[in-house]
C-alpha cells in the first residue's frame, strides 16, 4: 500500500478493534456520542474585528457521551493493571533464592519480565538430600494466559519431582499439560538435576533452546531433545548426562536473550552470545549472568524489551 491507503487502513483496523472490544451498551453509547457529535452545527460569525463561535447542545451531548465511555474504558483499563500488577508481586514470590544452596555446585538463577507477569519459569526444587533439580521453561504466548500456564507448569513439576525419576517425571509432566492446556500452546522446558558433592549433571531438554557447556575444549551446545510440553499427548524423553569437572560452566537460557533487538530492529543473536561465552569461563556463577544481561543490554540501548528473559548458570566447584 502507498503511505495515504496504509494510514487508512491501519486508522480502520484500530478503530473496529476498539469499537468490537467495548461491551453492547458501551457499543451503543458510542454510537449515539458520534450521531450527535456529526449532526451538531458549528458556527463562527464576525462581528467586527472579532469572531464568535456557537456550538448547539447535541455536540456538547455527543462529547460528554463520548468522554463517559473513555472514562469507562480508562477504569477497565486500571482495574486490570492493578490485577496484572497483583499478579507479578505472586510470580516474584514463586522464584526460588538467586543462589540456592547445592553442595558441589555454584548456581546462579535469574528471571526478568517483559511485561507485567511473565511466561517464563526458573525454579529450584530440592529433591531429596542428594539430587537438586532446577527448571527453565517458556511458555508459548505473552501476557496472562501464558502465566497462568507457568503457574500451573511450576505446581506440577513441583508435586510429582519427588515420585518419578527423570524421564518419566516429564513425560508425566507433558500428559498433563497436554491435557489441561488450549491446543495453540504449548511449553518449551528443560529440567536439570545435579548431584550433590559429585560432578554428574543430567537434563532432559523438551523443545528447550540447547543448553551450553563451558569447558577446556571450548563450547559444547548440548542435545536439541524431544517435543515441547503440550504438542504431543505421550512422548519419550531421552536423559542426558554430563559429568563435570572443577571450573566447568553449564549455562541455560531462554529465546528473550538471542532475539533481543535494538533500535534498528536487527537481533541480538546467537552467534554474538557464543562468542561472548568463552570470555566469562573464569568468573562466578553471577558475574557471568551479570555479564550476559550487561551486553544483551548494551546491545538493546533504548529498545522495548518485547520478551522475557531467563538464564540459569551453574558452575561445578
Amino acid at each position: 500500500m502507498n503511505p495515504i491507503e496504509r494510514w487508512f487502513y491501519v486508522a480502520w483496523w484500530i478503530l473496529k478493534g476498539m469499537i468490537l472490544r467495548l461491551t453492547p451498551a458501551r457499543r451503543i453509547l458510542l454510537i449515539i456520542g458520534i450521531f450527535f457529535l456529526f449532526t451538531s452545527k458549528f458556527d463562527i460569525t464576525s462581528n467586527g474585528d472579532k469572531f464568535q463561535t456557537s456550538i448547539n447542545g447535541g455536540g456538547v451531548i455527543g462529547g460528554t457521551i463520548i468522554l463517559v465511555v473513555l472514562m469507562l474504558e480508562l477504569k477497565d483499563k486500571l482495574l486490570a493493571k492493578d490485577e496484572l500488577y497483583e499478579g507479578r508481586k505472586i510470580q516474584q514470590a514463586l522464584m526460588p533464592l538467586e543462589s540456592p544452596e547445592t553442595p558441589g555446585w555454584s548456581v546462579w538463577l535469574f528471571m526478568r519480565s517483559a511485561n507485567e507477569v511473565s511466561g517464563d519459569l526458573v525454579d529450584y526444587i530440592k529433591i531429596n538430600s542428594e539430587k537438586n533439580g532446577f527448571i527453565i521453561a517458556d511458555v508459548s504466548g505473552k501476557g496472562l494466559k501464558a502465566a497462568l500456564l507457568t503457574t500451573k507448569l511450576q505446581s506440577t513439576v513441583r508435586a510429582l519431582a519427588s515420585d518419578f525419576e527423570l524421564p518419566e517425571l516429564v513425560a508425566k509432566v507433558n500428559q498433563i499439560f497436554h491435557r489441561d492446556s488450549l491446543r495453540n500452546i504449548f511449553a518449551s522446558l528443560l529440567f536439570i538435576e545435579l548431584l550433590s558433592d559429585k560432578g554428574e549433571l543430567k537434563f532432559i531438554n523438551a523443545g528447550h533452546l540447547p543448553p551450553i557447556l563451558i569447558n577446556s575444549d571450548g563450547l559444547q551446545e548440548m542435545p536439541k531433545g524431544e517435543a515441547a510440553l503440550g504438542i504431543i499427548k505421550d512422548v519419550k524423553y531421552t536423559e542426558n548426562k554430563l559429568e563435570l569437572n572443577s571450573g566447568e560452566v553449564f549455562i541455560a537460557y531462554t529465546d528473550g536473550i538471542t532475539e533481543a533487538r535494538n533500535e534498528n530492529g536487527f537481533f541480538y543473536g546467537s552467534e554474538r552470545f557464543l562468542m561472548l561465552l568463552p570470555l566469562l569461563k573464569n568468573k562466578e556463577v553471577k558475574e557471568i549472568g551479570q555479564a550476559i544481561l550487561s551486553d544483551v543490554d548494551k546491545f538493546s540501548g533504548r529498545a522495548t524489551t518485547n520478551d522475557d528473559i531467563s538464564l540459569i548458570v551453574i558452575k561445578k566447584c
